[in-house]
């Protein structure tokens, strides 16, 4: 910041623009110092991806989410080999979010109460194989131990009636789902299978956690 005695010399020197100047790259200097966060990057599988996308899509300081395939090789990233359940990927969503408006903890609060059913093994709801498996891809150690922290919290308090079967493991590669299934909530609200299986989950998210619905 410019003293007074700085901002004196100046003015009688007639340096007035060096001053500006000086009191322009101040400011900028500050407003650097108090910028936002910059935005993380969470990855999770739940079971069809159509309605886990839905979810986080509703979540506040969430700025996109990409449904996709997690856990297997790029030659094997196409849903109609996916849907055969062995080639190791899950489908999954990669969830983008400011930390400043929702924390990586709140996001798996979210995952794990709304999103799906974290103790269904290899299974959601109508959806059977591995592809629709719980997990969760840390892309760094701190959200490795967070994640395994929340589980065990969970599980220390009995929140849910069986044991939590959710994986957590490292996010090798992510890899994008076909056009026809981003957003496909919102184009197909009145599908069958998004009325009976998707739909409420927007409903449970709003009632559970109305602080962070949008």
């Amino acid at each position: 910041m410019l003293t007074i005695k700085l901002i004196r010399r100046y003015l009688s020197s007639g340096s007035v623009c060096l001053m500006l100047g000086l009191y322009s790259l101040s400011n900028s200097a500050l407003s650097n110092a108090t910028a936002a966060p910059a935005e993380q990057t969470a990855v999770f599988s739940g079971g069809c991806f159509w309605g886990v996308d839905a979810v986080f899509k509703h979540v506040r300081g969430v700025s996109e989410v990409v449904s996709g395939y997690a856990g297997g090789s790029a030659a094997t990233a196409h849903y109609e080999q996916v849907s055969d359940g062995d080639t190791g990927h899950a489908e999954s969503v990669r969830v983008r979010f400011n930390p400043a408006q929702v924390s990586y903890q709140q996001l798996l609060q979210v995952f794990f109460s709304v999103a799906h059913d974290p103790t269904q093994l290899n299974r959601q709801g109508p959806d059977v194989g591995s592809q629709y498996r719980s997990a969760i891809f840390f892309i760094n150690t701190e959200q490795q131990q967070v994640a395994q922290r929340q589980i065990q919290q969970f599980t220390a308090a009995h929140t849910f009636p069986s044991a939590i079967v959710t994986q957590v493991v490292p996010l090798t590669q992510f890899y994008p789902a076909e056009d026809y299934h981003q957003n496909f909530l919102a184009l197909h609200p009145n599908k069958p299978y998004i009325v009976m299986y998707d739909q409420p989950k927007l409903t449970q998210l709003h009632k559970q956690f109305p602080g962070l619905y949008q």
